[in-house]
């Protein structure tokens, strides 16, 4: 079997990007850390004991649950009580961008893939590799393109979050009863218009599972994005590690759980998988799922 050298012909490909795309790169690698300083300004912006009623108080609204509530609130004092508040934020501030990239790019695709096969026979190998392929493989292209620091490993986590954004609406979409929506166009409703009103309200639960396992999937990439130099837990659990320091992992390692336990609480409860149903969310149109009236008897 002769040696196709794909080894040297991804590495050209990479080194061509990198020498004719650097702008480009660098464009991103801005917007990036835009958005990172944005969103750690408000995250970071209150005192960390202000910041816990904040969030302690959104746990309540969200998921009505006071008992919950009070776990993650001591969850949250606990980080505190480390010293590890802020560090905490950053990497919550990584998990909210790289969550909101993911989405941005994959429920549309999303649902333009349920709707055109040939587009969804293309993305299923490429969605496939993105979630076998091993994270370091596509991490060393991303130093190349982006430098050291946050944005190649938020890329990379970009990357490894996004497959169940897409599958899991496409899937949502699809398993829509087909004979509502043949409803919905006896009714004369157009084809934006079944969408809106119709099939993403049915695809609530698919799409917002896809939600909640990117954010779950971005939170796993923190030590790895730690790895290349990016800011927050990754870092102290990298540093730990490297340097044989048992209480300062356990102690990172604490923090990841507890803000992985509160984001999935929040965003299962928002996604409505609480038996609530959000009321951003679109609602079925009412000449849908209305039932007809009964025809009434009248004696003979």
């Amino acid at each position: 079997m002769p040696d196709l050298h794909i080894g040297d012909i991804g590495e050209n490909v990479i080194n061509f990007l990198t020498d004719n795309l650097g702008p480009f790169f660098d464009g991103i690698k801005e917007a990036l850390n835009f958005l990172l300083r944005m969103v750690y300004n408000v995250l970071g912006g209150l005192p960390p004991l202000a910041m816990i009623i904040v969030l302690a108080v959104i746990a309540l609204v969200v998921t009505r649950q006071v008992v919950l509530t009070l776990v993650l609130t001591a969850g949250l004092l606990l980080i505190e009580s480390m010293d590890l508040w802020y560090e905490t934020m950053q990497t919550t501030t990584s998990v909210l961008v790289a969550t909101l990239v993911a989405l941005v790019i994959g429920i549309p695709l999303g649902i333009w893939s349920a709707f055109s096969p040939p587009l969804r026979a293309a993305l299923r190998p490429v969605l496939d590799l993105m979630q076998t392929l091993p994270v370091f493989v596509y991490l060393l292209p991303t130093i190349l393109f982006f430098g050291v620091g946050d944005a190649p490993g938020l890329v990379a986590t970009i990357v490894f979050a996004l497959p169940p954004a897409v599958r899991l609406t496409q899937l949502g979409i699809n398993q829509v009863d087909p004979e509502t929506v043949e409803a919905a166009t006896a009714f004369g409703a157009g084809r934006w218009e079944i969408l809106r009103e119709v099939q993403l309200p049915l695809a609530r639960e698919s799409i917002m599972t896809g939600v909640n396992q990117v954010i779950m999937l971005a939170l796993s990439m923190v030590v790895v994005a730690g790895l290349v130099g990016g800011s927050g837990l990754g870092g102290v659990v990298v540093n730990a590690v490297q340097g044989l320091q048992i209480g300062a992992s356990i102690e990172g390692g604490l923090a990841v759980v507890v803000i992985a336990i509160y984001l999935d609480r929040v965003s299962a409860a928002l996604g409505g998988q609480r038996g609530l149903v959000p009321s951003w969310w679109p609602k079925l149109g009412r000449g849908v799922h209305a039932k007809s009236p009964e025809p009434e008897l009248t004696p003979a």
